[in-house]
């Protein structure tokens, strides 16, 4: 069975910077973040359930002189998979909160035998990031305006989307390589959620590298069609089966997509 990877949601989206025919994400408003947000989730292959999930928007702080947001997710396989794959990850991703770029990300994975920690600083002005791994710490260029795995989620939901085949794209660092990842509309529908039937608006997105429970190939998302934009559903297809995270409870926010 795979294993739970955090960039399953990390975006998995894959949030990307938009188009010229779309917002620049510097226009992100603080106001459209909401401290104390939290989203859980159920991890599932197939009808078997995996795990447990969850993103917050974990609160305010001050780093290098610059305020910042903390984001926060983390994943938790269940008894039954741990037996054979446990899996506890954390990541931190500290983003400014105008242009909701990234400052700093924290990554503690442990799954299974794999264990690392993992520190990178991004330099927004100079284009590079220094990564630590390890205590193996080198630096590397990176492109303007790159996010992490995290905090690219977070920009998404915060561009405007207009119409089924509108494509944004963004780039991303994920494990010490620059990626190019594509974030496709599909078009719009209603299901059901935490609080009720909502409508969303559904995404393909395009990921180049290994990400949501190790699985290597493209994540399709339910976003709720309001200023929220909040992940309902996560789906993605491995060797046997799929990998979907279902959105179980939301505190400190709210929804206008019914």
């Amino acid at each position: 069975m795979p294993g739970i990877h955090h960039t399953y949601f990390l975006l998995l989206l894959a949030l990307l910077s938009p188009p010229a025919s779309l917002a620049d994400s510097s226009s992100v408003g603080q106001n459209q973040v909401h401290i104390g947000e939290r989203l859980s989730y159920t991890l599932s292959w197939g009808k078997i359930s995996a795990g447990t999930a969850v993103l917050e928007v974990a609160g305010r702080q001050v780093l290098s002189g610059r305020p910042v947001l903390k984001l926060l997710h983390t994943a938790r396989s269940n008894d039954f998979v741990s037996i054979f794959y446990p899996v506890n990850n954390r990541v931190e991703s500290y983003v400014d909160e105008g242009s909701m770029l990234p400052a700093r990300q924290s990554f503690k994975r442990r799954e299974g035998k794999r264990k690392n920690d993992t520190d990178v600083v991004f330099d927004q002005v100079a284009h590079v990031a220094t990564v630590t791994r390890d205590g193996q710490t080198e630096t590397m260029a990176v492109p303007p305006r790159v996010q992490d795995t995290l905090s690219c989620l977070y920009s998404f939901r915060y561009l405007p989307l207009s119409k089924a085949g509108d494509v944004i794209g963004m780039e991303v660092l994920h494990d010490k390589k620059n990626y190019h990842l594509e974030l496709r509309v599909e078009g719009f529908e209603r299901m059901q959620s935490p609080l009720g039937e909502v409508e969303t608006i559904r995404v393909l997105a395009v990921m180049p590298f290994r990400g949501l429970f190790l699985n290597e190939g493209n994540i399709r998302v339910w976003f709720t069609n309001d200023a929220a934009r909040i992940p309902i559903l996560m789906q993605a297809k491995v060797v046997i089966g799929s990998i979907s995270a279902t959105l179980t409870s939301l505190e400190g926010t709210a929804l206008a997509a019914r």
